[in-house]
């Protein structure tokens, strides 16, 4: 009987999630936070709607993500002086210090969870899984082909 890999990784990534979700707390923040502040830092100043679109995110619950991490100073939103009603956001400097306190911590929180594994193999578990990730999404599953508990 082959080896499966899934159960393995839902433990990986639960275990991950679990102590991630503590890290964070520490900070007052979540997961959600981490994923909006990367991407303000790697794209720059975004348009609300854009954020909300690269985040897949409806735009209301966006809304009230900004004001959590503008209530922190973490990021800042400005009016586009061409449509009052559109804002940007902006990562401030703030933003920038606590993303990179942030990211330390759960580099700790990898190599915890990592320990087991050597530095090379590591480096080898983040490429397999980089490669893994790449791969197109495709829906696999018929709306005929997912009951649960016997519900249809």
């Amino acid at each position: 009987m082959p080896e499966l890999s899934a159960p393995l990784l839902v433990f990986l990534a639960r275990r991950m999630q679990t102590e991630g979700d503590v890290a964070l707390a520490q900070f007052g923040l979540r997961a959600r936070h981490v994923i909006a502040l990367t991407l303000l830092r790697e794209l720059g100043e975004q348009s609300q709607s854009d954020l909300s679109t690269t985040l897949g995110v409806d735009p209301t619950n966006v809304v009230a993500l900004l004001n959590e991490l503008e209530a922190d100073g973490l990021i800042e939103r400005r009016r586009v002086p061409q449509d009052r009603r559109r804002h940007t956001v902006s990562l401030t400097p703030a933003g920038a210090r606590r993303l990179t306190e942030l990211e330390e911590s759960l580099s700790g929180v990898e190599q915890r969870v990592l320990a087991a594994l050597d530095a090379d193999e590591q480096a080898q578990l983040y490429k397999l899984l980089s490669r893994a990730t790449s791969a197109p999404y495709t829906e696999s599953l018929s709306s005929s082909a997912c009951y649960l508990d016997g519900a249809k």
